[in-house]
Formats: C-alpha cells, sequence, structure tokens
C-alpha cells in the first residue's frame, strides 16, 4: 500500500504513473547513467537516510538498530571502496532490509536532480494531467475484463489506482460482470496502489458496510479505519456469489491488503501462491538531489488479527503455481456448478468444458 507523492524526477519510473506500485515500479531507469560519488557525498547520503528513518519509520526502535547496523559496516571499510550511486543505493537496500526485512524499505539513485519540495506540495494541474494521462493509457490498472464460458466472470487488475481517478473505470468493469454467477479476480500481476480503491473493489463484494482494516500511522500515532461503502457507482455483484482471487509471489501491497482482508471476511477463495509480504504504507523521502528513499510511516493490521501479512505474504486457500491459478479456479468454479445442476445435458456441457480447460496451456494466462 503506497501513499506517496510523486516526489522523483523522470529519471526515476515511479513518476510517470504516480499509482503505480513500489514493489513493480519504484526502481531507477535501468537505462539512466551512474554517477561516482566521493566519500563525502557517501557519509551524506548515509547520514541522510539513518537521520530519515529516525524521523519518519514505523518502528523507531528499528531505526535505532539499522543505525548501529550501518554504522558498523562503516566501522568495517565495508563502503570505502564504493564509488558508483547505484551500487550505494542497492548495498545499502541489502543492509537496511537485512535487519529490517521491511521490503518497502528501499533507498533510489536518480541521475535527474530531485526536486526539494515540501511535503504537502500537490502536483501542479500541468503534473496531475500527465498522471491521469499515464493512468488512462493503462486504463487505470483494469487490464481485462471478460464474461467466460458458463457466466464466470472475469477481472484482470493490475494496480490499485487511486480511488478518484479509477472509480468510474471499476464501476464499468464491475457492472459488466454484475450478473455473472461467479468471479475471478486476478491480481497476480499486481503490486499495490491505493487503499481507497481497496475498499472501492471490495465494496462490491459485500452487501452492507464494512470494517476492512486499520492503517496505523506513526506521525500522531493516530490510526485509519478502512471501511467497505454502503453505495457504490454501477452495479454491486453482491455477497452470495462466489469469488476466486488469483495470486502471485509478485502481488503486493495494496494487491495483499484485499486478499488478507476479504480472506479474513471468508468472502473469498484465494487460488495461487503466497504473496510477497508487504503491508507498511510510506512515502518517497528526498535524501538530497540524487537520492530519495521510500520510508514506510505507518503499517496495517486486521481489525480482528491486530495482525499482517509483512514479510510472511497471505497464503493462498488453494496452494498451486501462479500459471495455474486461472485453470484451478475455473474448474473449482465449474465443479461447483455441475454439483448443482439438474439437467444431466447441461451436466454434459460442463464437463466437456471442464476437460478443455484442463487441457489448455496455463503459461500463457501469465503472460497476458
Amino acid at each position: 500500500m503506497n501513499n506517496f507523492r510523486c516526489a522523483i524526477a523522470s529519471g526515476m519510473l515511479l513518476c510517470a504513473l504516480a499509482f503505480v506500485p513500489a514493489s513493480a515500479q519504484m526502481r531507477p531507469d535501468p537505462n539512466q547513467p551512474d554517477m561516482v560519488v566521493s566519500a563525502a557525498q557517501r557519509q551524506a547520503v548515509i547520514d541522510a537516510m539513518i537521520k530519515e528513518m529516525h524521523r519518519s519509520y514505523v518502528f523507531p526502535e528499528q531505526a535505532k538498530k539499522v543505525e548501529a547496523v550501518i554504522r558498523q559496516h562503516q566501522k568495517k571499510g565495508d563502503y570505502d571502496s564504493i564509488t558508483s550511486a547505484e551500487k550505494l543505493s542497492t548495498t545499502l537496500t541489502e543492509h537496511v532490509f537485512a535487519q529490517t526485512r521491511d521490503k518497502h524499505l528501499r533507498l533510489f539513485y536518480s541521475a535527474q536532480p530531485i526536486p526539494e519540495e515540501p511535503k504537502d506540495k500537490k502536483p501542479s494541474v500541468e503534473e496531475h494531467e500527465q498522471q491521469l494521462a499515464g493512468m488512462r493509457s493503462q486504463n487505470f490498472g483494469v487490464e481485462r475484463v471478460e464474461r467466460l464460458p458458463f457466466n464466470i466472470g472475469y477481472l484482470d487488475l493490475r494496480a490499485f489506482a487511486p480511488a478518484k481517478d479509477a472509480a468510474d473505470t471499476l464501476a464499468a468493469a464491475m457492472t459488466l460482470l454484475a450478473h455473472t454467477d461467479a468471479l475471478i479476480i486476478d491480481l497476480r500481476k499486481n503490486g499495490g496502489g491505493d487503499p481507497a480503491t481497496v475498499t472501492l473493489l471490495a465494496s462490491y463484494l459485500l452487501d452492507e458496510r464494512t470494517h476492512m482494516t486499520d492503517i496505523y500511522f506513526r506521525e500522531g500515532e493516530r490510526t485509519e479505519q478502512m471501511w467497505s461503502s454502503d453505495v457504490v457507482p454501477g452495479t454491486r455483484f453482491g455477497q452470495k456469489k462466489d469469488v476466486y482471487v488469483l495470486t502471485s509471489k509478485y502481488t503486493f501491497s495494496a494487491a495483499e491488503d484485499f486478499s488478507y482482508a476479504l480472506k479474513g471476511l471468508k468472502r473469498i477463495t484465494l487460488v495461487g501462491e503466497t504473496t510477497g509480504g508487504g503491508a507498511h504504507p510510506g512515502d518517497v523521502m528526498r535524501l538530497n538531489q540524487n537520492f530519495a528513499m521510500f520510508v514506510p510511516n505507518g503499517r496495517s493490521l486486521g481489525p480482528v488479527t491486530k495482525a499482517n501479512w509483512e514479510g510472511v505474504g497471505v497464503a493462498p486457500d488453494v496452494s498451486v503455481t501462479a500459471e495455474d491459478a486461472f485453470k484451478t479456479a475455473q474448474i473449482a468454479i465449474l465443479n461447483k456448478l455441475a454439483a448443482n445442476e439438474k439437467s444431466p445435458g447441461k451436466v454434459e456441457r460442463i464437463k466437456t468444458r471442464i476437460a478443455k480447460v484442463n487441457s489448455e496451456n496455463t503459461a500463457g494466462t501469465m503472460a497476458r
């Protein structure tokens, strides 16, 4: 889950689409030029990183431990030979992760200067339009909507774009799927996004306002409750029909929030692989003109479990490879339809469809 600002210039891919998740896009452009860093510059980056962690990281005690680890590496001279900006960012990220096991906590190098902006600065009209154009080019994360044989709905969602921007597109998709008899939501390539969109999509699958999750923020020690909505644009799918959610090890952040919350509510059946394990929302913080850091400033908590999926992921109900998840979900739905069907002729047609799905090459489903 991310609530980060588009804070880094064009050298960082995350600025092209503000909603694109940390796991998928918060990486430097692989084609950007590297930069030589001096000992003084290296020291400045390390000091700024540690200062920012003490100021913002959701676990203050871990920030202290990270500083101790990093200072120990410095004393041993482990950074002395690093003159590459790229190498410095990856090495520091590895050392921080070794202590925290936090998959959102990352350091980044940008060849393009990172502008110094107030934390609460809103994008200009031009910047907002650029972000919207980028989101529109990816259809606000909605990759594919389909009605499969025997009235099975299928939604391939690649990102949870900001709710205010994605609402109409999600409403159109869910309205098209509202009258299907069962639904498959494919999150195998979804790396996260806006927690508000998690509750928006969940609202189509629930009949009444439901407490989904809590997000604790270090600043102000406040907790924000996330609830599904009583009213949705378009047509609600409802709570009585089966929903299968497909996951992979790449399913991350807000996509995990959706999976974790609805699994806890026993509203969905998860099929696929254990997810990536990132449960800490945060922000991109500028360290200097060429380095920035994504710092988690909050953590997600299940309203009942008071826990989350950080570092462990969300385990599926039906464990299969990501490539087989689409096939497995379809067959489960079809078998249930056949068991409840009274017409012998239709039962035979369903069985024929099951055989066809079983024989299909599943490798292509992840490549779509």
